[in-house]
């Protein structure tokens, strides 16, 4: 994991030519509580630069298992997030742009077109994204006349808690997520406060008025809005960017929800059962660090109970998965995970490179939600229908994919990459590691008992009569 120096690029220029620099957004999209986004700001401020804004969207692939690595829903809303933060920058005077490709190539080329040798962005610790900063370090950008080798510099930005605050070293993380909760809470961690809202953006670049952006709604498509989902994000309550995140994040701790959270947690109908925090999360557009920020406000006009105990418990298990990360590697992508010494699958999207057993028509028939089994094809329909699913039908369906139909959950983890919303790297990698027995968790099985499942969270069947339609009842 790399920090923020504090250091300037060294870099040759004509003298008194404002020089140039470069802020990725990755996964990243807001202004308020961004650290390496401040950073930036701050150094071009200083020093006279010039700041252009990037976002680099992903091309279209197809994954290994023959489906679309990024589905219609997860365009559609990752380019609402986009067009948020756009608005966002134009109010504070300077341009977002917009670039579509591998960024270890799309950027290079950027940076060349603006004549920048700087590139600020947060750090990833994901396989993919670590492949890409490095790629970054070893190519070549023109400035002035002059090739040099651009200086990028990330920053750790994503965990509730600092890496660096942790009772115990990054090698030590504790194996059991309760024996890492028990050490942060004996040795009373907790966050640094969030920074304040970006107020001033460097100027951009003048190059970037030559420099061709994509049309978002050409890149996203269309994707069919569906009244019954749990997250409408093509409503007003759910849209994405900044300004949707944070009215959410003020409605929902003013309101009465976090008293019963714990109770209701488990729902699988509606918008009010869970927090909803995810999908903003997810692409950035909030941090933990504010949502914690209002978690306690809440507890010190209410006082705690167990259900406001139970957000900050998850926000430790969102931390727990990053920290995985930063411990493990690559070894979270082998095809088992932490329980074998194979060699790594060098891509999400790739061949994995020893198989395991798996049975594609079963794993198209879940995929499609036609299984057979109602509550499973239920979970299923809604994921594909609306690119949202209940924590616990994701566990449900996760489980029986993996357990019940003996299939990969390499093409399981693959295929919540491509619908969901609040993708999330970190999160959606531990959570299969997880359910198929490959992770830190000592037990080997986590099959689920449907029968138990449907007496315990669908006992009316209200969920599955719900997607009645494409049930065909």
């Amino acid at each position: 994991m790399q920090q923020i120096p504090q250091q300037q690029n060294e870099q040759q220029t004509q003298p008194n030519q404002p020089t140039t620099a470069v802020y990725w957004f990755r996964n990243d999209f807001r202004l308020a509580d961004n650290p390496a986004l401040s950073f930036a700001c701050q150094q071009s401020l200083q020093h006279g630069s010039r700041l252009a804004l990037v976002v680099c969207l992903p091309e279209d692939q197809q994954t290994h298992w023959g489906f679309a690595r990024i589905g219609p829903h997860r365009k559609v809303y990752l380019a609402d997030t986009v067009r948020a933060l756009a608005a966002q920058c134009e109010l504070l005077g300077n341009k977002l742009l917009l670039i579509a490709g591998d960024p270890s190539t799309a950027l290079p080329d950027l940076m060349h077109k603006l004549g920048a040798s700087t590139l600020y962005c947060e750090d990833i610790a994901a396989p993919e994204e670590i492949d890409q900063i490095a790629v970054l370090r070893q190519q070549a950008v023109l400035v002035n006349g002059f090739q040099i080798s651009p200086l990028i510099l990330t920053k750790w930005q994503s965990s509730l808690i600092e890496p660096t605050a942790l009772p115990f070293e990054m090698t030590e993380l504790p194996l059991v997520f309760t024996t890492f909760r028990n050490l942060l809470e004996k040795a009373a961690c907790r966050p640094q406060p969030p920074l304040p809202r970006v107020s001033q953006l460097p100027a951009c670049p003048e190059q970037a008025t030559a420099i061709e952006c994509i049309d978002l709604h050409s890149w996203a498509g269309i994707a069919t809005a569906d009244t019954r989902s749990a997250f409408p994000y093509q409503q007003p309550v759910a849209r994405g960017g900044e300004v949707a995140a944070l009215a959410h994040l003020q409605s929902y701790f003013r309101s009465d929800l976090p008293r019963h959270y714990k109770e209701t947690r488990n729902g699988l109908i509606g918008f009010d059962y869970s927090t909803k925090f995810s999908p903003w999360l997810a692409s950035g557009a909030i941090s933990a660090r504010q949502i914690y920020q209002q978690l306690t406000a809440h507890e010190t006009e209410h006082g705690q109970n167990d259900s406001t105990y139970w957000i900050w418990f998850e926000l430790l298990w969102r931390d727990y998965f990053r920290f995985l990360h930063l411990r493990f590697g690559r070894k979270l992508y082998w095809a088992h995970g932490l329980k074998t010494a194979e060699q790594p699958t060098p891509q999400r999207s790739a061949t994995p490179p020893r198989k395991i057993p798996h049975q594609p028509e079963y794993f198209r028939r879940w995929c499609q939600g036609n299984t057979g089994q109602p509550l499973i094809d239920a979970g299923m329909l809604e994921l594909k229908a609306t690119g949202y699913l209940s924590n616990r039908m994701r566990q449900i369906v996760a489980s029986y994919l993996v357990n019940d139909l003996q299939c990969d959950w390499r093409a399981g983890a693959a295929w919540f990459e491509a619908q969901l919303i609040d993708y999330d790297v970190y999160s959606n990698q531990g959570n299969w590691l997880y359910l198929a027995g490959f992770g830190t968790d000592p037990r080997s099985n986590r099959r689920f008992n449907l029968e138990k499942q449907i007496q315990s969270y669908d006992p009316e069947h209200a969920y599955q009569k719900l997607w009645r339609r494409e049930l065909g009842a």
